[in-house]
């Protein structure tokens, strides 16, 4: 007498291709998770650095500006203060400007350079990827000013942009609040 085969435990074909599918979608799940949560990370670092590079230029700038006992305004993009005591070897003259940086147009620079701007030798950047710096001035009754003699008041706006890989580009401004020059009489 012929015994009946026995059934042995395994899947279908459709069984495993169904199980395929599913797995693949989960897969596909997970990883698109991963690239978005990396992506973020990213650009949570890249607003990170450019808070604290635009926190710390104003407050260097503001940190001068207060102690400052005039103010050349050389342009739209450059500011020279007299800080008595300070940068001695350069009649006390200090120049805040924001110019192009050494690798082009294309990333732009906040810097602070002692003297009035002529040279530019001691350059010390404060801020780097710079894509706007606005400059305004006002007098004691903080209105505009438009003269260095009646300017009592100066303010700042950075704009900063950072990009990391293929991530979206970070942007922050950060507007100062008005430094009073403290040394500078008022006209």
């Amino acid at each position: 007498m012929v015994e009946p085969r026995q059934r042995t435990a395994g899947f279908s074909l459709s069984e495993v291709m169904i199980a395929s599918a599913l797995g693949t979608i989960v897969m596909a799940g997970v990883m698109s998770s991963f690239l978005m949560l990396s992506r973020s990370g990213a650009r949570l670092v890249n607003y990170n650095a450019i808070s604290v590079e635009s926190r710390r230029a104003l407050e260097e700038f503001g940190q001068d500006v207060r102690m400052a006992s005039s103010v050349t305004w050389n342009g739209t993009d450059s500011i020279t203060l007299t800080v008595p005591g300070n940068y001695t070897g350069t009649s006390n003259l200090v120049t805040y400007a924001y110019d192009d940086a050494t690798t082009g147009a294309t990333a732009r620079s906040f810097y602070r350079v002692p003297g009035d701007g002529s040279a530019a030798t001691g350059q010390y950047i404060l801020a780097r990827n710079v894509t706007a710096c606005t400059f305004s001035r006002f007098d004691r009754l903080n209105n505009p000013s438009v003269a260095n003699n009646t300017t009592k008041r100066i303010g700042l706006t950075l704009t900063l942009s950072a990009t990391t890989g293929g991530t979206a580009a970070a942007t922050e401004t950060t507007q100062s609040a008005s430094f009073v020059l403290r040394n500078k009489p008022a006209s």
